[in-house]
């Protein structure tokens, strides 16, 4: 369990925003509830949202910018991890996911 916070930078240098959240995992549900937010937003209409990994992928290559700061316990600091990490973290956790569910 790590201390994880969330950065993004959707547009311009005053779109920037944190989150903060107990664990890697539930920084990653946090960065898949934004795109379900983002997807709710252009299909008010819709009550059900559905997207692919790729999808969700594409819409975090279009974000300005997208980092995680993960606590590490041994050297008492936090490492900054890319959106690369993120994305390898993200399919971590799906796969994680689906092998559950079955």
């Amino acid at each position: 369990m790590s201390h994880t916070v969330l950065l993004i930078q959707p547009g311009g240098v005053e779109s920037r925003t944190f989150s903060d959240f107990d664990t890697v995992e539930q920084c990653i549900e946090g960065v898949c509830n934004i795109y379900e937010k983002h997807l709710e937003q252009l299909n008010s209409d819709n009550s059900t949202i559905t997207y692919t990994m790729q999808e969700l992928f594409e819409f975090m290559d279009q974000l300005n910018d997208i980092v995680c700061l993960v606590y590490e316990k041994s050297t008492n600091s936090y490492c900054p991890c890319p959106k690369q990490w993120i994305k390898k973290k993200m399919y971590e956790f799906f796969e994680d996911s689906a092998v559950r569910q079955n």
